[in-house]
């Protein structure tokens, strides 16, 4: 039997309309299609709305986010093609809403209007979650971390007007406000800068911000000692908590001065990483082979810089504007080629995004850790302060100097906790999740149990709702899969760290 949000049918005692409250199954096969017997009377959705875009004060909502489906998995893949059916299944536009909203707020017990099936009208309601309010409250919970490290591209900080970025002066302030703000709320031990100026005026600037925005900070950059209006990527570091083992290396391939590599070693504990930043080719600058060129071209650069006499360290952390998404090639030449972990994934499965286009999440700033640098990862998340905006809040078209859509895309922060003694290759606790081809809905979680050590294991759906939790209790425990055909996310929870996996009902 398919699990339905509840279903109430309030009659009015005195009239002769009614006011439906809806139910929507969460497997994503429910249709904007069956409100035509609503159309023209008000109904009450007893699923949260989520606002998928805000563009102008025009809302679109639904039952569910929506995701860039090679987010998701590989075009064509079964991961794929789900996405896309749930993306399709149901969209609204949404008028009469007060005051402004970012995407990913959701509206409980929405009350609204059927215009037609893809168009509401509302009329009450309570907003919820992801708000500007939430997120000035600080950066997201990254585990007890001792490095915090960001990556972050800016949207053109340059200090030429007219070319890219600002248009003059009096605009570039605006943007610096914005930038500046959001830099110091981040308050990062260091910086990977992607879309800066090159030369030392752009980044000399926002270092001089840092400095005076923060509390016991003392931040430095590295001189390039170029010059012109083309960009670059680049890092800024607080010499209180890290030093570089020497100066940044890089490669050009495909395109010069975006994609570095340092090793920093941290001056508590003399623990060091290689950290790699990166901007690679935009998406309508040839194909998609370029960024796997670029991908190549890190992999290549780490395995020679690595064995330099003055480095001989392995644990890499690679950030960026990739400019691509998770189950691309570029991404997967990371990943399936050369076995580093995508922390998105690792850390938040499907829900991750930082970038917002056409209405769907997605990231293509990246975090990609190889396997000894995994376990000194305490945690990753995007800090959501600027996908989720309307773009009328950006420097050059509004009054609004918050950090709030301070660039298009999300810095994205990773903790480490560095300990040379974890660093070494990790060997997954879930060696195997099989769905077991049987009528009876089941699968089989394998090693996944200690004696006297507490496990669990918990299903979502793909908008977050708690299917299932239950404590895992043998080597091969055997789990009964939700009865509503959709995409979930399994997690398993073992020895503090969570793993998740996807997994589709049918």
């Amino acid at each position: 039997m398919k699990r339905y949000f509840s279903i109430l049918l309030l009659m009015a005692s005195v009239s002769l309309c009614a006011q439906v409250h809806i139910s929507i199954p969460d497997s994503g096969s429910w249709s904007g299609q069956a409100l035509s017997p609503y159309v023209g009377k008000t109904v009450i959705f007893d699923v949260p709305m989520v606002v998928c875009a805000n563009a102008n004060g025009n809302y679109v909502v639904s039952p569910w986010r929506r995701f860039q489906p090679e987010s998701h998995g590989v075009m064509g893949s079964e991961e794929y093609n789900e996405t896309v059916r749930i993306n399709n299944s149901c969209m609204f536009s949404l008028s009469g809403v007060s005051g402004y909203h970012r995407c990913g707020e959701k509206i409980y017990n929405l009350k609204a209007s059927v215009t037609s099936t893809s168009k509401l009208t509302m009329s009450g309601g309570t907003w919820r979650g992801n708000t500007r309010a939430d997120l000035e409250k600080g950066i997201p919970d990254l585990g007890d971390y001792r490095l915090l490290i960001c990556g972050f591209n800016l949207e053109n900080y340059y200090m030429t007007w007219g070319s890219m970025g600002a248009d003059s002066y009096s605009e570039h302030q605006d943007q610096r406000a914005k930038v500046s703000k959001a830099l110091a709320k981040i308050n990062a031990d260091i910086y990977g800068l992607v879309e800066l100026q090159q030369g030392d005026e752009a980044i000399a600037e926002i270092v001089s911000d840092l400095n005076k925005n923060t509390v016991g900070r003392n931040y430095q950059y590295f001189h390039d000692l170029g010059s012109g209006t083309f960009q670059k990527v680049d890092f800024v570091y607080d010499v209180n908590k890290v030093e570089p083992i020497n100066t940044p290396v890089a490669t050009d391939v495909e395109v010069q001065n975006r994609k570095k590599m340092v090793c920093f070693r941290e001056k508590a504990t003399g623990e060091k990483f290689i950290y790699s930043i990166n901007h690679f080719k935009a998406m309508n600058s040839g194909g998609i082979g370029r960024r796997v060129n670029e991908s190549q071209a890190v992999i290549k650069l780490y395995n020679s810089y690595r064995q330099n006499r003055s480095i001989m360290e392995n644990d890499l952390l690679i950030m960026g504007d990739l400019n691509c998404y998770a189950f691309t090639d570029p991404i997967l030449t990371f990943t399936e080629k050369n076995n580093m972990i995508d922390l998105h994934r690792a850390f938040h499965a499907d829900s991750s995004y930082s970038y917002m286009f056409g209405g769907m999440a997605s990231y293509i700033d990246h975090a990609i850790s190889n396997e000894t640098l995994r376990r000194q990862v305490t945690g990753m998340s995007a800090y959501h302060i600027n996908s989720d905006e309307d773009d009328k809040y950006t420097y050059d078209k509004s009054s609004d100097l918050s950090m709030f859509r301070c660039s298009d895309h999300d810095p994205v922060l990773v903790g480490l906790k560095l300990d040379s003694t974890l660093s070494q290759p990790i060997v997954p606790y879930v060696n195997s999740l099989d769905i077991l081809e049987k009528k009876d809905h089941q699968l089989v979680i394998q090693n996944a149990y200690e004696p006297g050590l507490r496990s669990f294991y918990a299903i979502y759906t793909v908008s977050g709702m708690l299917q299932e939790q239950q404590e895992i209790t043998s080597l091969y425990h055997t789990v009964d899969l939700p009865q509503a055909p959709g995409v979930y996310l399994l997690y398993i929870y073992y020895k503090g760290t969570a793993y998740p996996r996807r997994i589709v009902v049918r």
